[in-house]
């Protein structure tokens, strides 16, 4: 608690006291007429130069307000010995709060950055979404389309959806449990003798339905079960192999 109780009057205005602090305040408010004028004054002006939407300062306007307050303290005239508060003019109080509307416009600045980056993480999402289920779409309306299916070993169903027109497939996997813990399902593409993996299910997940670019190259579509990072190479013996025709 500072000595002097009349130097708490901006923290009080700007609720930047602590319980003790703001109750001891509090009390010394019912007493002081002037420290209730300036602390009426200052909440005031707080409230008006934080009202509606605030923008980003300018770079030096910080500095320049915190110079100008390091310059305006608050003195007791020589020869005063009574308690009661010297009151800043108000140009100066002004300046003293506008400095901490400009500190809370900057965390907000921040604020509004992250809100900002997850927005456009959203909207990017939702854009992929959306020409994801365009391209599986145009896929499967495709007069070419072929669709073959072989059953899991484990059980469920892989169905393999193939148009040499839109040169791509659609795999859809439907298993009837996921793999043990740490491992997952992994698609392959196989060419020749040559399996190339087509994407790793997260661990846990049983289903998906995915594109496949360029997939009529492909003589066939594998499932195995690998540890959940995926492998190289697929796993024997495999959960299913479905010939494209």
């Amino acid at each position: 608690m500072t000595a002097d109780v009349h130097a708490l009057v901006g923290a009080y205005a700007l609720d930047a006291l602590d319980d003790i602090e703001r109750a001891t305040f509090a009390r010394h408010l019912r007493d002081c007429e002037p420290c209730r004028i300036e602390a009426g004054e200052l909440q005031e002006t707080v409230t008006r130069l934080a009202d509606g939407a605030w923008s980003v300062p300018p770079p030096g306007l910080r500095d320049n307000v915190l110079a100008a307050i390091g310059t305006t303290r608050q003195i007791t005239p020589a020869g005063r010995t009574t308690a009661a508060p010297v009151r800043a003019p108000r140009r100066m109080r002004l300046v003293a709060a506008a400095a901490v509307v400009v500190a809370v416009a900057g965390a907000g600045a921040a604020v509004w950055t992250v809100q900002d980056q997850r927005v456009r993480q959203a909207e990017s999402r939702a854009e992929q979404a959306q020409a994801s289920e365009s391209r599986l779409r145009s896929i499967l309306a495709a007069p070419d389309l072929v669709v073959t299916e072989d059953r899991l070993t484990s059980g469920g169903r892989v169905t393999v959806a193939s148009s040499r027109l839109q040169n791509a497939g659609v795999v859809t996997l439907a298993a009837d449990r996921a793999p043990d813990a740490g491992r997952a399902f992994q698609l392959w593409t196989i060419r020749g003798e040559t399996p190339t993996s087509a994407g790793v299910l997260a661990a846990g997940q049983s289903s998906i339905v995915q594109v496949v670019e360029g997939l009529p190259g492909a003589s066939a579509v594998g499932v195995s079960v690998e540890p959940a990072t995926g492998s190289t190479t697929p796993t024997a013996p495999v959960q299913a192999l479905v010939k494209i025709i």
